[in-house]
């Protein structure tokens, strides 16, 4: 039979220590760390900003000397061609170096160019 006063109580709860941060701590970490995250996202989309700006500038301001630069080769290469055209007609009665096969008295710039 049962003892006087029953038997003692069983202990079936778990009794596990609580390991770790709260969930509310977790949280806030989470959210200070995308906090953190989205400013340095604006830190680094408002330097490329600024790069990109600059490098648009320093193309604005390197125009006229790239221009320059080109124009300078294409007279040096029409020089070239002029020379090589002299050479190989030298022997052609009334051949005048240069002038239009076209008879167009107006200048044209060639249209293309063969880089050899």
């Amino acid at each position: 039979m049962p003892p006087v006063g029953g038997f003692e109580a069983i202990r079936y709860k778990r009794n596990l220590p609580l390991r770790g941060p709260s969930g509310l701590a977790i949280l806030g970490g989470v959210t200070a760390l995308c906090a953190y995250g989205f400013y340095r996202v604006g830190l680094g989309n408002i330097e490329k900003r600024e790069l990109q700006r600059e490098k648009i500038w320093s193309r604005i301001h390197l125009v006229p000397l790239l221009l320059a630069e080109g124009d300078r080769d294409a007279y040096r290469r029409e020089q070239a061609a002029l020379a090589r055209e002299r050479e190989i007609m030298k022997g052609v009665k009334n051949w005048e170096v240069g002038k239009s096969v076209y008879n167009e008295p107006r200048y044209r710039s060639p249209e293309w160019v063969v880089v050899l």
